[in-house]
């Protein structure tokens, strides 16, 4: 089932020409793992990235998290699971750059446009070799690990426990346990970073 999905991200990730996403709100767990597989990542200053299910029930699928801010940062924020407003997230690599949320489209689109002036040609040679040298450090491997980890995640105990708090509480509920012990997501205070 993760496969069918990770290759659907991988779209944006394997497409010739550049893809640029822009994100304005949340975009967390397999958002992200969409999201991180675009060339370049532009946010609204209000949106808010991380990856909640590493708490417990997953992994990110597509591994970009690595590639994307190097090990340690990685590391840091993927065994919290803690929220990254986008400030933070363009500070520590994940994303490019932010802007006011409410020029976000017309700065991605005025960006889109500015990149478009190259040759496809060279867009594409460049894409490449920038994405290859991705791939020659592991990206498929580890790609294909976060996938098997993600599935194996939602069959260990502790998933298997979520999955039944959320049958009896809802979803909603047993997200909310999950992440009121760290104070983030949509147990805390929007736009204050909660790290601790």
């Amino acid at each position: 089932m993760m496969k069918t999905f990770v290759d659907t991200y991988l779209k944006l990730w394997y497409a010739a020409k550049p893809t640029i996403a822009a994100v304005q709100g949340w975009c967390i767990g397999g958002g992200t793992d969409m999201v991180l597989c675009a060339d370049l990542v532009i946010a609204g200053e209000g949106a808010s990235f991380g990856y909640p299910p590493s708490r417990v029930w997953g992994t990110p699928t597509t591994a970009m998290w690595v590639y994307r801010m190097g090990l340690e940062r990685a590391k840091r924020w993927l065994l919290t699971g803690d929220e990254i407003p986008a400030p933070e997230a363009a500070r520590i690599g994940l994303i490019l750059e932010t802007v006011p949320d409410d020029r976000l489209q017309a700065h991605a689109l005025a960006f889109a446009r500015r990149m478009a002036q190259v040759p496809t040609n060279q867009l594409v040679m460049l894409k490449l070799l920038c994405n290859q040298t991705a791939e020659h450090m592991g990206l498929g491997s580890s790609r294909l690990l976060g996938s098997l980890f993600d599935g194996i995640a939602r069959h260990t105990q502790e998933g298997l426990d979520f999955v039944t708090r959320a049958q009896q509480a809802g979803f909603r509920q047993a997200v909310r346990e999950r992440d009121d012990p760290f104070g983030d997501y949509g147990s805390g205070p929007r736009g204050k970073s909660r790290r601790k």
